[in-house]
């Protein structure tokens, strides 16, 4: 496997780990009788400050895949890994950082440090379409 290949699957393993820890700690609201089982807006935005925080980071993750993951997708696809396997650690490390910083405050030092954890994943994937057009466009 390529870097792409485990950078592709730790991201989509870290989107299941968020989902089943929301699935848990929502979970554990219901059995202490904090929330009723169908009490709960899918946002996360009725939940305790943590739970909104947990329901936001996975939401990031899930929005976030559709040029994450796709651009890692097209180059696996076009046999082109050569382009992302150099970065694919990276935006991977910086995923998570984004989500590990959101899951722990909210804090404005906490909310720019998310940010920069963002725009290294934008700069990536902007670096990555630019290599792409180049390959396949013969810019």
């Amino acid at each position: 496997m390529n870097d792409t290949i485990f950078s592709l699957l730790g991201y989509i393993s870290w989107i299941l780990f968020l989902l089943i820890f929301i699935a848990i700690y929502r979970t554990l609201l219901v059995m202490k009788k904090q929330k009723e089982p169908n009490g709960f807006k899918s946002d996360g935005s009725d939940s305790p400050p943590f739970g909104e925080r947990l329901s936001r980071a996975m939401g990031n993750c899930v929005e976030s895949f559709s040029f994450n993951g796709g651009l890692m997708l097209l180059a696996l696809a076009t046999n082109s890994a050569v382009i992302t396997n150099g970065l694919a650690w990276f935006l991977l490390a910086a995923r998570l950082g984004q989500s590990i910083t959101h899951l722990i405050s909210t804090s404005v030092l906490a909310v720019q440090i998310r940010f920069v954890f963002f725009l290294i994943q934008i700069g990536i994937c902007c670096f990555w379409v630019v290599k792409f057009f180049y390959k396949f466009l013969g810019a």
